[in-house]
Protein backbone atom coordinates (compact mmCIF):
# COMPACT_ATOMS: atom_id res chain seq x y z
CA UNK A 1 0.00 0.00 0.00
CA UNK A 2 2.84 2.39 0.77
CA UNK A 3 4.35 1.88 -2.68
CA UNK A 4 0.97 2.57 -4.29
CA UNK A 5 0.48 5.84 -2.40
CA UNK A 6 3.99 7.27 -2.42
CA UNK A 7 6.12 8.35 -5.35
CA UNK A 8 9.70 7.06 -5.71
CA UNK A 9 10.94 10.60 -5.14
CA UNK A 10 9.52 13.95 -4.09
CA UNK A 11 8.66 16.58 -6.65
CA UNK A 12 10.97 19.61 -6.47
CA UNK A 13 9.82 22.04 -3.78
CA UNK A 14 9.89 24.78 -6.40
CA UNK A 15 7.19 22.88 -8.30
CA UNK A 16 4.98 22.98 -5.19
CA UNK A 17 5.52 26.72 -4.80
CA UNK A 18 4.73 27.34 -8.47
CA UNK A 19 1.51 25.30 -8.26
CA UNK A 20 0.44 27.20 -5.15
CA UNK A 21 1.28 30.58 -6.70
CA UNK A 22 -0.61 29.78 -9.90
CA UNK A 23 -3.68 28.55 -8.01
CA UNK A 24 -3.83 31.62 -5.74
CA UNK A 25 -3.24 34.01 -8.63
CA UNK A 26 -5.93 32.36 -10.76
CA UNK A 27 -8.45 32.50 -7.93
CA UNK A 28 -7.83 36.19 -7.22
CA UNK A 29 -7.60 37.39 -10.82
CA UNK A 30 -10.56 35.35 -12.08
CA UNK A 31 -12.65 36.40 -9.08
CA UNK A 32 -11.87 40.03 -9.82
CA UNK A 33 -12.51 39.86 -13.57
CA UNK A 34 -15.49 37.48 -13.65
CA UNK A 35 -18.25 38.26 -11.18
CA UNK A 36 -20.36 35.41 -9.84
CA UNK A 37 -19.67 32.13 -8.05
CA UNK A 38 -16.21 31.41 -6.60
CA UNK A 39 -13.71 30.85 -9.47
CA UNK A 40 -13.30 27.14 -8.88
CA UNK A 41 -12.70 26.34 -12.54
CA UNK A 42 -9.89 28.88 -12.79
CA UNK A 43 -8.10 27.57 -9.70
CA UNK A 44 -8.37 23.93 -10.83
CA UNK A 45 -7.11 24.79 -14.31
CA UNK A 46 -4.09 26.68 -12.97
CA UNK A 47 -3.27 23.86 -10.53
CA UNK A 48 -3.40 21.20 -13.24
CA UNK A 49 -1.54 23.21 -15.87
CA UNK A 50 1.63 23.77 -13.82
CA UNK A 51 3.71 20.79 -14.97
CA UNK A 52 7.43 19.90 -14.81
CA UNK A 53 8.02 21.47 -18.25
CA UNK A 54 6.54 24.32 -20.26
CA UNK A 55 5.75 21.89 -23.08
CA UNK A 56 3.76 19.67 -20.71
CA UNK A 57 2.01 22.75 -19.32
CA UNK A 58 0.83 23.72 -22.80
CA UNK A 59 -0.42 20.19 -23.45
CA UNK A 60 -2.26 20.10 -20.14
CA UNK A 61 -3.75 23.54 -20.82
CA UNK A 62 -5.16 22.35 -24.16
CA UNK A 63 -6.56 19.18 -22.55
CA UNK A 64 -8.14 21.16 -19.75
CA UNK A 65 -9.59 23.87 -21.99
CA UNK A 66 -11.05 21.52 -24.59
CA UNK A 67 -12.43 19.23 -21.89
CA UNK A 68 -14.08 22.09 -20.01
CA UNK A 69 -15.59 23.61 -23.14
CA UNK A 70 -17.08 20.28 -24.21
CA UNK A 71 -18.29 19.45 -20.69
CA UNK A 72 -19.85 22.86 -20.11
CA UNK A 73 -21.65 22.80 -23.46
CA UNK A 74 -23.09 19.33 -22.77
CA UNK A 75 -24.14 20.25 -19.23
CA UNK A 76 -25.69 23.56 -20.24
CA UNK A 77 -27.68 22.01 -23.06
CA UNK A 78 -29.07 19.27 -20.81
CA UNK A 79 -29.65 21.72 -17.94
CA UNK A 80 -31.62 24.11 -20.11
CA UNK A 81 -33.67 21.25 -21.55
CA UNK A 82 -34.36 19.21 -18.40
CA UNK A 83 -33.32 21.28 -15.38
CA UNK A 84 -30.84 20.38 -12.68
CA UNK A 85 -32.28 17.20 -11.24
CA UNK A 86 -30.00 14.45 -10.03
CA UNK A 87 -30.78 12.18 -12.95
CA UNK A 88 -29.80 15.00 -15.35
CA UNK A 89 -26.41 15.29 -13.66
CA UNK A 90 -25.84 11.55 -14.05
CA UNK A 91 -27.07 11.61 -17.64
CA UNK A 92 -24.73 14.50 -18.46
CA UNK A 93 -21.78 12.58 -17.02
CA UNK A 94 -22.58 9.49 -19.10
CA UNK A 95 -23.11 11.51 -22.28
CA UNK A 96 -19.85 13.41 -21.68
CA UNK A 97 -17.92 10.13 -21.43
CA UNK A 98 -19.58 8.79 -24.57
CA UNK A 99 -18.82 11.96 -26.53
CA UNK A 100 -15.19 11.84 -25.43
CA UNK A 101 -14.98 8.18 -26.45
CA UNK A 102 -16.58 8.87 -29.85
CA UNK A 103 -14.12 11.70 -30.52
CA UNK A 104 -11.15 9.55 -29.38
CA UNK A 105 -10.05 12.10 -26.81
CA UNK A 106 -7.08 11.41 -24.56
CA UNK A 107 -7.90 9.97 -21.10
CA UNK A 108 -7.08 13.30 -19.47
CA UNK A 109 -9.38 15.23 -21.80
CA UNK A 110 -12.16 12.62 -21.54
CA UNK A 111 -12.13 12.78 -17.75
CA UNK A 112 -12.16 16.56 -17.88
CA UNK A 113 -15.27 16.57 -20.09
CA UNK A 114 -17.16 14.43 -17.58
CA UNK A 115 -15.91 16.32 -14.53
CA UNK A 116 -16.80 19.69 -16.03
CA UNK A 117 -20.30 18.54 -16.98
CA UNK A 118 -20.84 17.18 -13.47
CA UNK A 119 -19.54 20.34 -11.75
CA UNK A 120 -21.60 22.73 -13.87
CA UNK A 121 -24.89 20.98 -13.04
CA UNK A 122 -23.92 20.21 -9.43
CA UNK A 123 -23.12 23.89 -8.81
CA UNK A 124 -26.46 24.89 -10.30
CA UNK A 125 -25.41 26.59 -13.51
CA UNK A 126 -27.84 26.00 -16.34
CA UNK A 127 -27.83 29.38 -18.11
CA UNK A 128 -25.78 30.28 -21.20
CA UNK A 129 -24.07 33.14 -19.34
CA UNK A 130 -22.97 30.78 -16.57
CA UNK A 131 -21.52 28.38 -19.13
CA UNK A 132 -19.66 31.17 -20.92
CA UNK A 133 -18.23 32.48 -17.64
CA UNK A 134 -16.93 29.03 -16.68
CA UNK A 135 -15.24 28.65 -20.08
CA UNK A 136 -13.58 32.06 -19.78
CA UNK A 137 -12.62 31.25 -16.22
CA UNK A 138 -10.94 28.03 -17.28
CA UNK A 139 -9.05 29.66 -20.12
CA UNK A 140 -7.86 32.39 -17.76
CA UNK A 141 -6.70 29.85 -15.17
CA UNK A 142 -4.86 27.81 -17.79
CA UNK A 143 -3.14 30.93 -19.13
CA UNK A 144 -2.06 31.94 -15.63
CA UNK A 145 -0.65 28.46 -15.04
CA UNK A 146 1.43 28.64 -18.23
CA UNK A 147 2.71 32.13 -17.42
CA UNK A 148 3.71 31.14 -13.88
CA UNK A 149 5.51 28.04 -15.14
CA UNK A 150 7.25 30.11 -17.80
CA UNK A 151 8.31 33.00 -15.57
CA UNK A 152 9.42 31.22 -12.40
CA UNK A 153 12.63 29.41 -13.38
CA UNK A 154 11.42 26.93 -16.01
CA UNK A 155 12.93 23.56 -15.03
CA UNK A 156 15.66 22.07 -17.19
CA UNK A 157 16.40 18.32 -16.91
CA UNK A 158 19.80 18.32 -18.61
CA UNK A 159 21.81 17.47 -15.47
CA UNK A 160 20.14 14.05 -14.94
CA UNK A 161 20.66 13.28 -18.63
CA UNK A 162 24.33 14.18 -18.35
CA UNK A 163 24.69 11.93 -15.31
CA UNK A 164 23.00 9.00 -17.07
CA UNK A 165 25.19 9.29 -20.19
CA UNK A 166 28.36 9.65 -18.08
CA UNK A 167 27.41 6.59 -16.03
CA UNK A 168 26.86 4.57 -19.20
CA UNK A 169 30.24 5.66 -20.60
CA UNK A 170 32.01 4.68 -17.37
CA UNK A 171 30.32 1.28 -17.24
CA UNK A 172 30.98 0.64 -20.93
CA UNK A 173 34.69 1.35 -20.49
CA UNK A 174 34.80 -0.87 -17.39
CA UNK A 175 33.06 -3.70 -19.25
CA UNK A 176 35.62 -3.55 -22.05
CA UNK A 177 38.44 -3.64 -19.51
CA UNK A 178 36.91 -6.54 -17.60
CA UNK A 179 36.59 -8.51 -20.82
CA UNK A 180 40.21 -7.70 -21.67
CA UNK A 181 41.35 -9.00 -18.28
CA UNK A 182 39.30 -12.19 -18.74
CA UNK A 183 41.06 -12.85 -22.06
CA UNK A 184 44.48 -12.70 -20.44
CA UNK A 185 44.05 -15.16 -17.59
CA UNK A 186 41.88 -18.26 -17.07
CA UNK A 187 38.54 -17.73 -15.35
CA UNK A 188 36.18 -20.06 -13.54
CA UNK A 189 32.73 -20.72 -15.00
CA UNK A 190 31.14 -18.62 -12.25
CA UNK A 191 33.44 -15.71 -13.08
CA UNK A 192 32.57 -15.96 -16.77
CA UNK A 193 28.83 -15.91 -15.98
CA UNK A 194 29.34 -12.91 -13.70
CA UNK A 195 31.18 -11.13 -16.50
CA UNK A 196 28.23 -11.68 -18.85
CA UNK A 197 25.73 -10.55 -16.21
CA UNK A 198 27.64 -7.32 -15.62
CA UNK A 199 27.79 -6.63 -19.34
CA UNK A 200 24.05 -7.14 -19.75
CA UNK A 201 23.38 -4.52 -17.07
CA UNK A 202 24.40 -1.91 -19.63
CA UNK A 203 21.13 -2.40 -21.53
CA UNK A 204 18.92 -0.85 -18.80
CA UNK A 205 21.55 1.86 -18.34
CA UNK A 206 21.34 2.68 -22.05
CA UNK A 207 17.53 2.78 -21.85
CA UNK A 208 17.70 5.01 -18.79
CA UNK A 209 20.05 7.41 -20.56
CA UNK A 210 17.76 7.53 -23.60
CA UNK A 211 14.73 8.25 -21.39
CA UNK A 212 16.66 10.96 -19.51
CA UNK A 213 17.60 12.63 -22.81
CA UNK A 214 13.98 12.52 -23.96
CA UNK A 215 12.90 14.14 -20.68
CA UNK A 216 15.62 16.79 -21.03
CA UNK A 217 14.50 17.53 -24.59
CA UNK A 218 10.91 17.90 -23.40
CA UNK A 219 12.01 20.27 -20.63
CA UNK A 220 13.70 22.53 -23.20
CA UNK A 221 10.77 22.61 -25.63
CA UNK A 222 9.19 26.08 -25.52
CA UNK A 223 11.62 26.92 -22.72
CA UNK A 224 13.30 30.36 -22.95
CA UNK A 225 16.45 28.95 -21.33
CA UNK A 226 18.20 27.98 -24.56
CA UNK A 227 21.75 27.85 -23.23
CA UNK A 228 21.48 24.11 -22.55
CA UNK A 229 20.48 23.08 -26.07
CA UNK A 230 24.08 22.72 -27.24
CA UNK A 231 24.93 20.48 -24.30
CA UNK A 232 21.87 18.36 -24.96
CA UNK A 233 22.91 17.89 -28.59
CA UNK A 234 26.37 16.80 -27.44
CA UNK A 235 24.90 14.28 -25.01
CA UNK A 236 22.61 12.86 -27.69
CA UNK A 237 25.57 12.48 -30.06
CA UNK A 238 27.53 10.68 -27.34
CA UNK A 239 24.70 8.27 -26.63
CA UNK A 240 24.25 7.59 -30.35
CA UNK A 241 27.92 6.58 -30.50
CA UNK A 242 27.77 4.48 -27.35
CA UNK A 243 24.58 2.59 -28.21
CA UNK A 244 26.09 0.30 -30.90
CA UNK A 245 29.25 -0.16 -28.81
CA UNK A 246 27.11 -1.39 -25.93
CA UNK A 247 25.53 -3.92 -28.28
CA UNK A 248 28.91 -5.07 -29.58
CA UNK A 249 30.40 -5.33 -26.10
CA UNK A 250 27.52 -7.43 -24.84
CA UNK A 251 27.81 -9.59 -27.96
CA UNK A 252 31.56 -10.08 -27.45
CA UNK A 253 31.03 -10.99 -23.81
CA UNK A 254 28.29 -13.44 -24.68
CA UNK A 255 30.45 -15.07 -27.37
CA UNK A 256 33.25 -15.33 -24.81
CA UNK A 257 30.89 -16.97 -22.31
CA UNK A 258 29.34 -19.34 -24.87
CA UNK A 259 32.65 -20.54 -26.35
CA UNK A 260 34.90 -20.15 -23.33
CA UNK A 261 37.76 -22.54 -22.87
CA UNK A 262 40.64 -21.77 -20.47
CA UNK A 263 43.11 -22.65 -23.22
CA UNK A 264 41.92 -19.65 -25.29
CA UNK A 265 44.37 -17.50 -23.34
CA UNK A 266 47.20 -19.38 -25.06
CA UNK A 267 46.21 -18.06 -28.47
CA UNK A 268 48.73 -15.38 -29.59
CA UNK A 269 46.07 -13.08 -31.02
CA UNK A 270 43.94 -13.12 -27.86
CA UNK A 271 46.35 -10.88 -25.93
CA UNK A 272 46.36 -8.48 -28.87
CA UNK A 273 42.55 -8.42 -28.77
CA UNK A 274 42.71 -7.69 -25.04
CA UNK A 275 45.01 -4.74 -25.73
CA UNK A 276 42.60 -3.40 -28.35
CA UNK A 277 39.75 -3.68 -25.85
CA UNK A 278 41.70 -1.57 -23.36
CA UNK A 279 42.38 1.03 -26.04
CA UNK A 280 38.70 1.08 -26.95
CA UNK A 281 37.85 1.60 -23.25
CA UNK A 282 40.27 4.54 -23.23
CA UNK A 283 38.58 6.03 -26.28
CA UNK A 284 35.13 5.59 -24.74
CA UNK A 285 36.27 7.61 -21.75
CA UNK A 286 37.57 10.34 -24.04
CA UNK A 287 34.25 10.55 -25.90
CA UNK A 288 32.31 10.32 -22.66
CA UNK A 289 34.25 13.23 -21.27
CA UNK A 290 33.08 15.40 -24.14
CA UNK A 291 36.61 15.95 -25.43
CA UNK A 292 37.08 16.36 -29.17
CA UNK A 293 38.79 13.26 -30.54
CA UNK A 294 40.72 13.48 -33.78
CA UNK A 295 41.05 10.35 -35.91
CA UNK A 296 44.78 10.09 -35.19
CA UNK A 297 44.08 10.17 -31.44
CA UNK A 298 42.12 6.93 -31.59
CA UNK A 299 44.56 4.09 -30.87
CA UNK A 300 41.97 1.32 -31.15
CA UNK A 301 42.70 -0.88 -34.18
CA UNK A 302 44.73 1.81 -35.93
CA UNK A 303 46.99 -0.94 -37.19
CA UNK A 304 45.69 -4.23 -38.54
CA UNK A 305 46.19 -7.19 -36.24
CA UNK A 306 48.28 -10.00 -37.54
CA UNK A 307 46.09 -13.03 -37.01
CA UNK A 308 47.55 -16.49 -37.32
CA UNK A 309 45.44 -19.57 -37.79
CA UNK A 310 43.85 -20.19 -34.40
CA UNK A 311 43.09 -23.53 -32.84
CA UNK A 312 40.04 -25.09 -34.46
CA UNK A 313 38.23 -24.89 -31.12
CA UNK A 314 38.73 -21.12 -30.89
CA UNK A 315 38.38 -19.79 -34.40
CA UNK A 316 34.68 -18.95 -34.02
CA UNK A 317 35.24 -16.96 -30.81
CA UNK A 318 38.28 -15.11 -32.16
CA UNK A 319 36.61 -14.34 -35.48
CA UNK A 320 33.46 -12.95 -33.88
CA UNK A 321 35.46 -10.81 -31.44
CA UNK A 322 37.57 -9.37 -34.23
CA UNK A 323 34.44 -8.41 -36.17
CA UNK A 324 32.94 -6.77 -33.11
CA UNK A 325 36.18 -4.89 -32.53
CA UNK A 326 36.00 -3.58 -36.07
CA UNK A 327 32.49 -2.29 -35.49
CA UNK A 328 33.49 -0.68 -32.18
CA UNK A 329 36.33 1.12 -33.94
CA UNK A 330 33.97 2.38 -36.63
CA UNK A 331 31.60 3.75 -34.00
CA UNK A 332 34.41 5.49 -32.13
CA UNK A 333 35.95 7.04 -35.21
CA UNK A 334 32.74 8.56 -36.61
Amino acid sequence: MTAALRAPRRSPFLQVLKSAAATVAAWLIAGWLIQGPPPVFAAIAALLVVQPSVNQSLTKALERSIGVIAGVVIASALGIAFGGATWVILLATVIALLVAWALRMTPGTANQVAISALLVLALGGTTPSYALDRILETLLGAAIGIVVNLVIVPPVAVAPARGAVDALAAELASSLERLAAALEAPRSRAEVEELLLEARLMKPMREKADAALAEASDSLTLNPRRAHRGELSTLRAQLDRFAPIVTQTIGMTRAFADHYDPSVTDEPVVRAIAEQLRRAAHDVRIVGGGAAVEPDELPALTRPLEVGVPNSEHWMLIGSMLEDLRRIHEALSE
